[in-house]
């Protein structure tokens, strides 16, 4: 949301009906990662590069380098939702 809708400064005509959302966001925009409550941390020594971990994330937050290894995360964009540490079987990420 803008400012001027946050502070209720936005004209009624730029408004969409029923307050619809027309367009995608992502986290790319928006620094989602600042209301996290737990956190993901990777151990680089036990990760296999298995490349199980990145699908799944739905915030894009794990970077892939164009060599295909995984590097650390992007905690401007992760949630914390924990879903990458239930995929990874060498327990190469942890939530605390």
């Amino acid at each position: 949301m803008t400012e001027d809708v946050l502070n209720n400064k936005t004209p009624i005509n730029d408004l969409t009906i029923g307050g619809n959302i027309y367009t995608a966001g992502n986290a790319k925009e928006f620094k989602t990662g600042d209301w996290r409550s737990i956190t993901p941390v990777f151990h680089s020594d036990l990760c296999k590069q298995c490349g199980l971990c990145f699908p799944v994330c739905p915030d894009d937050a794990i970077p892939v380098g164009k060599d295909g290894c995984r590097g650390d995360f992007n905690y401007d964009a992760c949630k914390g939702c924990g879903v990458c540490a239930k995929v990874c079987p060498f327990k190469a990420i942890e939530m605390k």
